[in-house]
């Protein structure tokens, strides 16, 4: 059994606006049989965080393209993306590069 874990996620270049305005959360993931991996934390997050418009988030199992996933300061591609395995204190952020012209 996986113990909880606790992580810092962060929302900027307008993702915020999807989360109330909030940038910063810090949230404690329960126990679970297997590791928290990014794709389900992306499900937790939809489900517990995602206030409105969860197209302009996610697209099918992922983050929706123009989204830039960093874990630790480093780009999720070289982490695994969704396959990586969150541990305690890691720090994931999303940031939207998409913006209105």
């Amino acid at each position: 059994m996986a113990a909880p874990i606790a992580i810092h996620l962060e929302f900027g270049g307008g993702a915020e606006l999807l989360f109330d305005g909030v940038k910063e959360h810090h949230v404690t993931l329960p126990s679970q049989s297997e590791p928290w991996d990014v794709k389900q934390l992306l499900v937790w997050i939809q489900r517990n965080l995602l206030r409105e418009r969860p197209e302009l988030f996610v697209q099918a199992d992922s983050v929706r393209p123009g989204i830039l996933v960093l874990i630790n300061d480093a780009d999720w591609e070289l982490m695994g993306e969704l396959d990586y395995q969150l541990q305690d204190q890691d720090n994931v952020v999303f940031i939207s590069t998409l913006h209105g012209g």
